[in-house]
């Protein structure tokens, strides 16, 4: 039975030892000693209940011993029993016979996991490893050994003790290796952990929305609002990974060798880049696609939470913010048109009409449509991808006006409305366009096209004094850039209704 403590606090457990590890605590050479660490998995725990007066962990052969290379006892140990064998020296005649063998690599990859057979209920992962020669060899898991995966990381080196020497047609392997290596009953493991480099990075007393985090680089740190630090991975380029940085980050945080940023803020140009705002300032996102526009409709004025930026330099001096679509940490949500912010009340704080010239981010009111003899209709064109309108060009051909392309075969029905919203406290004029719309008239735009000229014409009449609950952005602040398309979208109108829920 071994004791286990953890490293936050001074508790214990007890661990009743796998028999497969027994040869390991035996004096004088045993390797499991007071203050070796190990990682385990696939424990299952007996409570008091069922035994003892003391909850213990049962068996579990899923085991691995981590080492220090920097510990004289342990770099023996690598030396004495995992440098004499090689991926090329492994024979599978001589493993047939009874050989044994020692391995020492480095982990190149994790794969996922694969489902093997016609049943389905063949579980397997494959771990790519690279040794000293540069040779490299599959380590499979099977069934429920695929959970000592949870214990490595890309870039540690393991040393596996008599693994089982495998072919790989047998395994049902495709690769170009004769062999694969698999976790025998008698494989032991041991693991030199991947040593990450980190970097501290200050933190402020409060993460004041108007003055925003301060990072080392730009605040003394003797300075007495600096309370505490954050310590967050960096690479051999320098460039620090705030991927989960636990704290908002601000547009005047950003420094050049920034990574997995995530940034809350308003959009205030779009040309193929963001200009993002948010009470520190502003910055250019520079968006990168894998083909061509994704992320539906998206215009000025709107908030977003986009995540996974890069920060770098520009030949100029000029910082840059870089996004690509492709980087499984890039995401970006228009919060401006979620469905969530009007139909959960604990996502929003209702504003008057009168109170919206103050604020500059998605609000949320509570309006009835009024003076309907202002109501303009139209349906138009719009490009499927982007949602936003398109045009004829003199050819005959048509083109997005946003994204700057010829669409001919991409285009949907959609309404361009403009409509006066009125609350006790005041009336704004806004426009809105796509589903929107739709749930403002209350009718699709084929519908509605497929009415008489004279219905079409009465139809707004029948909304007045409808109620809704309605998304509103400001689209025509004098600081956004507002490209000519988008400007010619909103037309008069300085309001953008970008969600609308109708209620008694």
């Amino acid at each position: 039975m071994l004791t286990l403590g953890d490293f936050w606090s001074s508790n214990t457990i007890d661990l009743y030892l796998h028999r497969r590890y027994y040869d390991l605590v035996n004096p004088p050479n045993g390797i499991l000693k007071k203050g070796r660490e190990i990682f385990l998995t696939g424990c299952h725990l007996r409570t008091a209940a069922e035994g003892s007066g003391y909850p213990r962990l049962l068996p579990t052969e899923y085991l691995v011993i981590l080492l220090d290379e920097d510990q004289d006892d342990d770099a023996i140990l690598l030396g004495a029993q995992f440098c004499s064998d090689s991926f090329a020296s492994i024979s599978l005649d001589a493993a047939n016979t009874g050989v044994s063998y020692s391995l020492y690599a480095r982990i190149e990859a994790i794969g996922p996991v694969e489902i093997q057979g016609n049943s389905s209920s063949l579980q397997r992962r494959n771990i790519t490893l690279v040794d000293n020669d540069g040779s490299k060899l599959k380590f499979l898991l099977w069934g429920e050994q695929i959970i000592l995966a949870n214990l490595f990381s890309v870039g540690s080196m393991i040393a596996l003790d008599r693994p089982y020497i495998a072919n790989c047609i047998e395994s049902a392997l495709e690769t170009a290796e004769e062999l694969c290596l698999e976790y025998g009953s008698a494989t032991q493991l041991y693991l030199v952990p991947f040593i990450q480099h980190e970097e501290q990075v200050y933190v402020a007393l409060s993460q004041n929305r108007c003055q925003g985090s301060r990072l080392l680089a730009a605040v003394d740190p003797t300075q007495s609002q600096m309370v505490s630090q954050v310590t967050l991975p960096c690479d051999s380029q320098g460039s620090i990974d705030f991927t989960n940085y636990p704290f908002q980050s601000f547009v005047i945080d950003l420094r050049d060798k920034m990574t997995g940023i995530s940034l809350y803020g308003v959009v205030t140009d779009i040309i193929f880049s963001l200009h993002i705002e948010d009470t520190t300032g502003a910055v250019w996102a520079r968006l990168h696609f894998s083909k061509s526009w994704s992320l539906k409709r998206l215009s000025c004025g709107h908030s977003i939470y986009i995540s996974g930026l890069t920060c770098s330099m520009t030949k100029n001096k000029r910082l840059e913010v870089l996004w690509f679509e492709n980087d499984g940490r890039a995401s970006l949500v228009n919060l401006s048109s979620l469905p969530a912010m009007l139909n959960s009340s604990c996502l929003h704080r209702l504003s008057r009409i009168s109170d919206l010239s103050s604020h500059s981010s998605t609000q949320i009111c509570k309006v009835w449509l009024d003076q309907i003899e202002r109501c303009q209709i139209d349906v138009r064109l719009s490009h499927a991808y982007c949602g936003h309108f398109v045009r004829k060009t003199p050819a005959g051909n048509l083109e997005c006006s946003f994204c700057c392309c010829h669409c001919d075969s991409d285009v949907v029905s959609t309404f361009s409305v403009r409509i006066v919203l009125a609350d006790e406290t005041g009336k704004i004029f806004a426009w809105c366009t796509g589903q929107t719309a739709s749930e403002l008239l209350q009718i699709t735009p084929d519908e509605f096209d497929r009415l008489p000229e004279d219905e079409q014409l009465i139809y707004p009449s029948s909304l007045e004094n409808e109620k809704f609950v309605v998304a509103v952005v400001n689209c025509r602040r004098h600081a956004y850039g507002l490209s000519a398309s988008l400007s010619l979208e909103s037309d008069a109108a300085q309001w953008e209704i970008t969600g609308a829920l109708r209620y008694d």
